[in-house]
């Protein structure tokens, strides 16, 4: 789509900060994020809806979410990664992995912005 961000983001128009990668999927720290590590899972095909993924697509996009929630919990020692797919922030699919220690921890209400500089100083934490 020509004005989705996270197209833009696949396509390599606009550059997150980029945690993995592979030709379907992204995974790339959000901007403004729950707590540190907090990271959005895409299919790299837009899509609006998750339940609009065929059964492969949906499937694989858990699988990487999983994979990416494995590295997360690897490297910043949370006690858990919970997961939220709600899809109105912006109209692509996407999950979104957050490093937790607490029961409601994950809510967007608690979203803050965050520098660059602080973005990448946590992808090299979990690179590293």
């Amino acid at each position: 789509m020509e004005n989705c961000i996270f197209c833009k983001m696949a396509g390599g128009e606009i550059k997150p900060e980029i945690i993995w990668e592979d030709e379907k999927y992204l995974a790339f720290l959000d901007n403004n994020p729950i707590k540190p590590g907090h990271t959005q899972v895409i299919p790299k095909k837009h899509t609006s809806y998750i339940f609009d993924l065929d059964n492969d697509e949906y499937s694989k996009l858990m699988l990487v979410s999983k994979k990416i929630s494995e590295l997360l919990k690897k490297k910043l020692n949370p006690k858990r990664i919970g997961m939220l797919v709600e899809g109105f922030g912006v109209d692509h699919v996407h999950v979104h992995l957050v490093p937790i220690n607490n029961g409601g921890e994950v809510c967007l209400a608690y979203s803050k912005s965050a520098n660059r500089e602080e973005l990448k100083k946590i992808a090299s934490k979990i690179l590293n």
